[in-house]
């Protein structure tokens, strides 16, 4: 699955438009969801975990082959770390994941005839949230790490299936990815958080996953070798 002819430009571009179709899916499944559940809240974050879970799956799978489909800075960074992709690309696909997240949140919005952009007040505070997000992520960085190195294939599926449990095992709803918190910060919907909450949650979005990683590399020794199947086979033009 090793593509040499994927230039920068285009993982990138691949990691930016997934990013976008992820938070059109979460913003937008988060709106209907709400405004077809009567308020029930329970409803609404089914119909939001199902259509969240659901695009995972299909966007791995259609840009996996590309770039790797990280989508997430905190996962890029894990990468990096272990070689998976160059030092000098992470910058590129950080931006990339947080220019595609704020598209997606503009584009579920216009599609709901909302404004494109309006900040959230929905508090999501507390130690027992924050640690949710540690928990989280810790949790996606070890599903991806364990799957990636010797059952690559499943990736797709496993990262899925997790997040679709972490929505309903964490205090938090499972935000897992910094670009996810910042563009979520955005809208005043279902799926929103107040952009005061946001610091406390990346701060522990990326302490779950350089916790997860440091474990896997120890449980894993070779865990570099199959880094680059982070989160399927994707070339990387690392040296």
């Amino acid at each position: 699955m090793r593509n040499e002819s994927i230039s920068l430009s285009r993982r990138v571009v691949a990691e930016a438009v997934g990013t976008a179709l992820l938070l059109a899916a979460i913003v937008g499944s988060g709106i209907m969801g709400e405004r077809l559940a009567g308020g029930n809240v329970a409803v609404a974050l089914l119909a939001n975990t199902i259509a969240t879970g659901a695009a995972l799956v299909a966007l791995i799978l259609t840009f996996g082959p590309i770039s790797g489909a990280h989508f997430n800075p905190a996962v890029t960074l894990a990468d990096a770390w272990q070689r998976g992709i160059n030092w000098q690309e992470a910058p590129a696909y950080v931006l990339a994941q947080i220019f595609g997240a704020f598209c997606g949140v503009a584009s579920a919005h216009l599609m709901f005839g909302l404004p494109p952009y309006f900040a959230s007040r929905h508090a999501r505070a507390g130690a027992a949230q924050v640690f949710s997000e540690f928990v989280a992520t810790f949790g996606l960085l070890s599903v991806i790490w364990g799957c990636a190195r010797f059952r690559s294939a499943v990736v797709p599926f496993a990262v899925a299936a997790y997040i679709v449990a972490a929505y309903w095992f964490t205090a938090s709803t499972s935000f897992a990815n910094p670009a996810v918190t910042m563009a979520r910060s955005a809208t005043d919907t279902f799926a929103g958080i107040r952009p005061l909450d946001t610091p406390a949650f990346i701060a522990a979005q990326f302490a779950g996953a350089f916790v997860a990683t440091a474990l896997f590399r120890w449980l894993i020794p070779s865990l570099p070798a199959g880094a680059d199947s982070v989160l399927v086979p994707h070339e990387s033009n690392k040296p």
